[in-house]
């Protein structure tokens, strides 16, 4: 897997996204040369290299944004298909739509419909190679699964799971013995892996508890014969982008690298965000108005909702939204938001799914209780909670909260004790991770996310 801005990638999108580059600037390239007359001036003197890029960039970001590049959330092969004409057919519209305010846009006559006649077929034909290759075993890492139980099973099941990575599990199996009679078998296991053919490439260890059992002498000399050698934690981390409670000990915060919280790039960060909370601020100035008279109209009660929050160092300050429940929400006491919630009002519905009811909390950036990126701030009545139920959830107030979050792009809304496990181990990976470059990559999923309205309940 390919590491960019602390997040990592499968080598394989990576490689299909180039590829896709590729044909998209060649489809069009070919166009020109085959019907302008005057093909070199026109690409060198007139900037058509320049317009091809950009169509270039356009489809790349279309095809992001339909989730073209997320095998995991598309598994059919017609869905993919069907999503591919989608993009093309957007791709064509906006190239349109710029051409009838500015014909200069054009490349030559017909460039752009015969770009767009053998870009088609050529990104439905590089689909289907893609297919073939992640399907073809020669093109596959051999994976050996050292553990048992339920635990293994999982990192076998998360890699069965996530074809795109490009990992087959080989010769795994749940061994039901006492630790002593495991290790034997394992010992027994790795000495036939050293000899196998085709060869392992790859082993994981997932045990729970290594001491006793852990075949040290035979992975050594394993890991000599240049056969790769990682924990699962490791692998986990790389496939989810977050880092397991489970089996989480101390000492993987002492020891692994990351979990670097430097002053001066606290400073960076929160300058940035300062930046740009205060020219978010005045954009959103014109529309003001209408987003307070929707709220006036929607139920009785007061514009701003103010709610207690806990912050950096555990200190609680008062988050602002816009109201969109009715004031009588919690008559009950403190609950978490639930999906369709009743409590909602239809415009507070709509702002929720908009985010336009989180616009507020730029006051909080601007006042120094939140930044543009870190994990949510929780409630009070919730903290002391979680606290006791998951481990290192203390962790989550050594920096600033956050406007958005990794957690808010990975997984969305946690309404429940398991979900906040969830979105802790996301949050965990972020403070371990985080940079300057993260904080940009994590603004661009949360337009994303904004644009598909997912997450918000």
């Amino acid at each position: 897997m390919i590491r960019f801005l602390n997040v990592y990638y499968p080598t394989r999108t990576i490689i299909l996204l180039i590829c896709e580059a590729g044909i998209v600037y060649g489809c069009f390239l070919a166009a020109t040369w085959m019907l302008c007359p005057d093909a070199y001036i026109a690409l060198h003197y007139q900037q058509g290299l320049m317009k091809i890029a950009l169509i270039t960039l356009l489809t790349l970001f279309l095809s992001y944004y339909f989730d073209l590049y997320e095998p995991r959330i598309l598994t059919a092969r017609l869905q993919i298909y069907f999503r591919i004409l989608l993009v093309l057919g957007l791709d064509c519209f906006i190239v349109s739509a710029f051409l009838t305010f500015d014909p200069e846009v054009a490349i030559g006559p017909f460039v752009y419909a015969l770009g767009f006649a053998l870009l088609a077929p050529a990104f439905l034909l590089l689909r289907r190679a893609y297919e073939w290759v992640g399907g073809h075993k020669f093109f596959r890492e051999r994976v050996y699964v050292l553990g048992a139980g339920e635990y293994a099973r999982s990192i076998v099941e998360a890699i069965r799971a996530h074809p795109d990575i490009g990992m087959e599990v080989v010769f795994w199996e749940d061994i039901q013995l006492e630790a002593a009679q495991r290790k034997q078998v394992w010992i027994s296991v790795l000495d036939r892996l050293s000899k196998a053919q085709p060869p392992i490439h790859r082993i994981i260890v997932a045990m729970e508890v290594q001491r006793g059992e852990l075949p040290v002498q035979e992975l050594l000399l394993l890991r000599f014969q240049g056969i790769q050698v990682e924990e699962d934690g490791t692998l986990r981390e790389r496939i989810y982008g977050k880092i397991q409670l489970d089996g989480l000990r101390p000492s993987s915060f002492l020891y692994s690298e990351g979990f670097r919280i430097r002053a001066s790039q606290q400073f960076t960060r929160q300058m940035v965000s300062l930046m740009v909370a205060a020219v978010g601020l005045l954009l959103f100035l014109p529309f003001f108005p209408f987003v307070a008279l929707a709220v006036r109209l929607s139920s009785k009660g007061p514009l701003f909702f103010r709610q207690p929050r806990v912050g950096m160092g555990g200190r609680v300050f008062d988050v602002v939204k816009f109201r969109t429940m009715y004031t009588d929400a919690e008559s009950d006491g403190a609950q978490w938001a639930t999906k369709d919630d009743p409590r909602v009002t239809r415009v507070g519905m709509f702002l929720r799914k908009t985010r336009i009811d989180e616009i507020p909390q730029l006051w909080n950036v601007l006042r120094g209780d939140m930044g543009l990126v870190g994990p949510r701030p929780e409630r009070p009545e919730f903290v002391a909670w979680l606290t006791q139920e998951l481990p290192f959830y203390y962790m989550r107030t050594l920096i600033r909260p956050g406007l958005t979050g990794w957690a808010q792009v990975r997984f969305g809304y946690g309404a429940t004790l398991a979900e906040t496990k969830e979105k802790l181990e996301y949050d965990l990976y972020y403070i371990k991770h985080m940079t300057l470059g993260l904080d940009l990559l994590i603004m661009f999923e949360t337009i994303k996310t904004i644009l598909r309205r997912r997450g918000a309940q």
